[in-house]
């Protein structure tokens, strides 16, 4: 754990060494260096306008230091060495190297995750445009904002731990609130910005960024409120609520939480033109010629795959044919085990006749404080604008008709994953028959389905760029019946999309002139 501080370094000559040992110059001057931190241990930036350089310097980096003021890094596609302008930097520099370098520690959080979900992780956090999506959230904004400001007793004087602070917001209402000392803990990159805003909003004698995982810094004191948000698609995606926990370790006795208790609540739906959208999606691969190759031979492993994939929109709750349930994790008391293997039994009695095509899941949250407690919710029942958690739907692929007043039992079964998520297993059985019903998904790789969701992921390049290469995306409007064009090799959405689709690929086939 260290405090968000940039060091700069001036006066640095940089050379670029060949497979010989051969240098050339990099600049024709003199450059200002730069340290930041980063999630995977320190960056090294230059910022000239000629040519900009940045690397970051973790435990596997190669290094070896050049009489008293030189340093070679050995980078994936260069070597260079950087000249210090006096011994003192240089020994400085070399001293937050090799504190990155001796760092052995291996954290729980590094233990229960991949390193390259990890990594994507906290690459996506740490985009500004991000956290403005978070914070221009209003529905979450506010109610925290609410139920900080509108509970002082809980934080007037009180030393609090904002886990996961990110842009730093809620440490602001913290200190808003008559904080005495605010740890707002990140480890994403967003921390070096977040430590510009408290510094320039004249705060740094309260706020205190520090930069590093939860389940790996130390504090100076123990704390009297822990706040966070923590919360994922279907409460548990991202396994922040486990960071949440750890953090527990900090709060004195009688210390409280905020959030303080979740709630996940589950229903069967019924949605045949979602189930279609998924089921037709596996048209493509029942192909038999698609240019003189049969693909039909991949129909059922495509059709396992697209069932797999949550979804994630904003629903009407008049598709759930039941009453909800709910299961309950008091934050105040859970550990993190209880997190690893969540099983929620099922007892659905049918309010009318339908068909069910899978289980409807939403959450919320009770931030309890000493003067008011303050829900935060993502029900559908609420009023636009909505949460940009919306709800969650697990398809089965293979649905099953309920009669009115039949009982409907099953169960959900989350397990944890390395992908800082869950695998989940739902199952539904009507009972005192045979017809049952089961499906696994994969918390971490929903599709994103809803038309508030294709605006907010896609606001900025960053998301365009993690979207595309992690889950898939794509858009209510484009979920309309498919048809295959095998003379010009194209699926197309919509009889409005035929003649043009044709058109392309007439061109492409060089069969009409240009």
């Amino acid at each position: 754990m260290s405090t968000i501080c940039e060091t700069f370094f001036k006066g640095v000559k940089v050379k670029r060494l060949d497979d010989e040992g051969n240098s050339v110059n990099v600049y024709n001057k003199p450059v200002v260096v730069q340290l930041e931190y980063d999630p995977k241990g320190m960056l090294v930036k230059i910022t000239e306008e000629s040519e900009q350089k940045e690397f970051i310097v973790c435990k596997g980096s190669e290094f070896a230091r050049v009489g008293r003021k030189g340093i070679i890094f050995k980078l994936s596609t260069e070597t260079l060495l950087l000249t210090f302008a006096s011994d003192e930097d240089s020994n400085q520099f070399t001293d937050a190297v090799m504190k990155i370098k001796a760092d052995k520690s291996a954290s729980v959080f590094s233990e229960r995750t991949e390193e390259s979900s990890a990594s994507q992780y906290f690459q996506f956090y740490g985009y500004l445009s991000q956290q403005q999506n978070m914070m221009q959230d209003f529905i979450r904004t506010s109610t925290y904002q609410k139920a900080i400001l509108d509970n002082p007793i809980d934080f007037s004087g009180k030393v609090i731990l904002d886990v996961g602070a990110g842009s730093g917001i809620l440490s602001f209402f913290a200190q808003q609130s008559g904080a005495k000392r605010v740890y707002a803990v990140e480890a994403s990159s967003i921390a070096v910005h977040a430590a510009k805003l408290v510094a320039a909003n004249n705060v740094d004698d309260v706020i205190k960024v520090l930069s590093g995982k939860i389940e790996e810094i130390q504090l100076p004191e123990q704390v009297d409120v822990i706040i966070s948000e923590p919360m994922g698609y279907m409460l548990l995606n991202e396994r922040m609520l486990e960071t949440f926990l750890h953090a527990k370790k900090f709060l004195k006795p009688g210390g409280k939480m905020f959030p303080s208790r979740g709630e996940l609540y589950v229903a069967p739906f019924t949605d045949e033109a979602l189930y279609m959208e998924q089921f037709n999606q596996a048209k493509f691969w029942a192909t038999q010629d698609f240019h003189g190759v049969n693909l039909s031979s991949l129909r059922n492993p495509a059709m396992t795959e697209y069932f797999s994939h949550p979804i994630v929109d904003t629903i009407d709750i008049n598709i759930c044919t039941a009453k909800t349930q709910r299961h309950i994790i008091d934050f105040q008391t859970a550990l993190k085990k209880d997190l690893h293997r969540i099983e929620i039994p099922l007892e659905f009695h049918m309010l009318h006749s339908g068909t069910v095509h899978g289980l409807a899941f939403w959450w919320e949250v009770a931030l309890i404080g000493s003067n008011v407690t303050v829900m935060l919710s993502t029900a559908p029942t609420l009023e636009w604008p909505g949460t940009n958690w919306e709800q969650v739907r697990c398809l089965l692929s293979e649905p099953i008709f309920a009669k009115e007043g039949q009982l409907l039992t099953g169960r959900v079964l989350m397990v944890a994953n390395a992908k800082e998520s869950y695998d989940v297993t739902i199952t539904v059985q009507i009972e005192g028959t045979n017809t049952v019903s089961t499906n696994t998904l994969d918390l971490s790789s929903p599709i994103y389905r809803s038309e508030s969701s294709e605006r907010e992921a896609f606001s900025s390049a960053p998301f365009q760029k993690f979207f595309s290469s992690s889950p898939i995306y794509r858009s209510r409007q484009m979920q309309t019946d498919w048809t295959w064009l095998g003379p010009v090799g194209v699926w197309v959405a919509g009889a409005g999309c035929i003649a043009a689709a044709v058109l392309l690929g007439l061109l492409n086939a060089g069969w009409l002139g240009k």
